[in-house]
This record gives structure tokens, C-alpha cells and sequence, in this order.
């Protein structure tokens, strides 16, 4: 028996399994070791590359998901391979006799790892008729359960998109938002808007903690880019909470509520490796809402609260230039 063959084999076998447990079930966890780097060189190779083109970075989702599921397959692959190389007698040929080479024992776990084998190669022994058997059991089980985290992250890609599409659809800026939801007197009729984005806000702060993937899936349109549309929808709250008077801002509770959600969307980028921005973004511009007659405290009184918020607003500003786009300009 060849000891380092079977530990190579062994090594890559539990590499891939945990990887696969990690990211496809562990809720909490995020990406494997493996899968989430992955994702991140992809991702980060593909701007490089492309200059940031948006055609281009928009194939990135769907080619991390492919080069995951297929590094996942073929670490089990490769690693059965070395398991069955580390005794020469595991696997002989059932036509001639002669003991498998290495090409034989990567056509035989391929073929044991999707079917129940083909009859061309044959394990020899109880503990190798054993292998077959866990061979077959992970190739089936494991295959199956990519194919299923595959299908999810579909599904949270379109609530991903139809959040954006909610956002940018009341305003593509914070100002514009702000604006839209005035009625001339007050915000009447806004506060059910709101609170719908921030249930939908703390569904979507779930599914990317769950699958940190879903930051990669670039949109071609800002209108539809989520990392567009939570920095808009954060900023149109601070503007609710700080650059409004009380007595005219909507239900503080439901601010508070859609703040909430956007601290929990924030708290999933650690898990993405995307940091905060070194700098702090240029504020929204209060003149813009008293062009509509909108109540507004003073430029002091404003800037003073948004030095609280520095942090927040670096990490939102992260959250635009991770996505490859720029910090959304006060509306024109």
C-alpha cells in the first residue's frame, strides 16, 4: 500500500465534503474554505481582466457557480483516484486480468460516482467492494446537493433583483426617493412602502449570509443592482431620521425597522471579503428636497449627525465599489 496516495486521497475526499456541508448547509457558516475563495479570485480576476466591462461581469455568478460545482466534483473525483491507486491490486480489468492503471481508476470512480459502475473494472476485496460503495454514495449524494444549492441561489438572485427593482423604482437616488414619497404636506401613505423594502431588505441580509455567492451576481442595469439600491435606500432612511424634522419624517419605527435590515444586509460583506471604503461617500444633499418644499434641519445640524454614521457609510460605499460601480451622484 501506497500510505501517501491514500492520505492524498483522504485529504482531498474531506476537503470536499466539508466544503460542500459548509456552503450548502450550514446557514450561518457562508462560503467553504474552498468554494469562498474561489468565488473571490473569480471575481476579482474577471475585473482585473475586463476593466470592470458590465457584459462581462455579469457572467461572473453563473461562472463561480459552474467552477464550484465543478471543483466540487472533481475534488471527489480526484481524491476516490488516489484512494483506489493506493493499493495496485484494488482494481483490475474484468477483460484482461491486468491490474488498472491510472486512467483506468479515473474512468472507473467517474463512472462509479454517477452509475453503479460498467463492468470493465472490478474492485478486488471487501474493503475495496466497500469503496465502490462510498463512491457511488458521494457522487450521488454530494452531486445532488450542488444541484440544489445551485437551484436556491437562483431563486434568492431574483428576489435579489426584484428588491433593487422596488428601490430604484421610487427613486435612483436618496434624494429622489425622499421626494417621491412627498405628498406636498407630508409622507402619508409611504410608511407601508417602507416597511414591505425592509421585510424585503431582512430576507435578502439572510439568503447572503447563507450564500455569500450572491454578492457576485453582477447586474448590467444599476437599476437592478442590489448593491446599488441598499446604499440608496439606507441613505433615503438617514435623510428620514436626521435631515427631516420629526414632526414630519414617517414612523420612526418603521425607520428604525429598515435600518435594521440594512445593518444586517452590511454585517454579511466580512463573509463576501468585501471591506469597507477608505473613505466616506459625499453626503446627500438636503437643498434637493427643499426644492420641493420639504422640511429639512440645518446643513450643520445634519453634518453633525452623519459624523456618527461615518462607519455605516464606508461600508455602503464598499458595498458600491465591490459591485463595480461608483457611489450614486445627487440627483440632477
Amino acid at each position: 500500500m501506497n500510505p501517501v496516495y491514500l492520505v492524498a486521497g483522504l485529504v482531498l475526499l474531506v476537503g470536499a465534503i466539508v466544503d460542500i456541508l459548509w456552503t450548502t448547509l450550514w446557514v450561518d457558516g457562508g462560503s467553504g474554505p474552498i468554494s469562498g475563495r474561489l468565488t473571490t479570485a473569480v471575481w476579482r480576476g474577471l475585473r482585473v481582466m475586463t476593466g470592470d466591462h458590465k457584459k462581462a461581469l455579469s457572467l461572473a455568478g453563473p461562472l463561480i457557480l459552474t467552477l464550484t460545482l465543478a471543483t466540487w466534483i472533481g475534488l471527489i473525483w480526484i481524491g476516490w483516484t488516489f484512494i483506489f491507486a493506493s493499493y495496485p491490486t484494488a482494481l483490475i480489468s474484468t477483460r484482461t486480468g491486468a491490474v488498472a492503471d491510472w486512467s483506468g481508476r479515473l474512468y472507473y470512480v467517474a463512472y462509479t460516482m454517477f452509475t453503479d459502475g460498467n463492468g470493465d473494472y472490478t474492485p478486488i476485496g471487501d474493503v475495496w467492494e466497500m469503496a465502490s460503495a462510498l463512491t457511488t454514495a458521494t457522487g450521488m449524494a454530494f452531486v445532488t446537493l450542488g444541484v440544489s444549492y445551485i437551484l436556491t441561489v437562483l431563486g434568492a438572485v431574483s428576489d435579489k433583483r426584484s428588491f433593487a427593482s422596488s428601490v430604484t423604482g421610487l427613486g435612483e437616488r436618496s434624494e429622489a426617493l425622499v421626494r417621491t414619497g412627498w405628498t406636498g404636506e407630508d409622507f402619508q401613505g409611504l410608511d407601508l412602502t417602507l416597511e414591505t423594502l425592509a421585510a424585503e431588505l431582512s430576507l435578502l441580509a439572510e439568503q447572503h449570509k447563507s450564500y455569500p455567492i450572491l454578492h457576485y451576481y453582477h447586474s448590467e442595469q444599476g437599476e437592478r443592482a442590489s448593491a446599488m439600491a441598499v446604499p440608496i435606500y439606507d441613505e433615503a432612511l438617514t435623510l428620514f431620521l436626521h435631515g427631516v424634522p420629526d414632526d414630519d419624517s414617517p414612523d420612526p419605527a418603521i425607520i428604525e425597522n429598515g435600518r435594521s435590515s440594512a445593518q444586517s444586509y452590511l454585517e454579511t460583506l466580512d463573509t463576501a471579503f468585501i471591506d469597507p471604503a477608505e473613505e466616506v461617500p459625499p453626503p446627500p444633499d438636503l437643498d434637493r428636497l427643499r426644492e420641493d418644499d420639504i422640511p429639512t434641519v440645518s446643513d450643520e445640524e445634519f453634518a453633525d449627525a452623519l459624523e456618527d454614521l461615518t462607519e455605516r457609510r464606508r461600508r455602503l460605499l464598499g458595498v458600491v465599489r465591490g459591485d463595480a460601480w461608483e457611489w450614486p451622484p445627487v440627483e440632477e
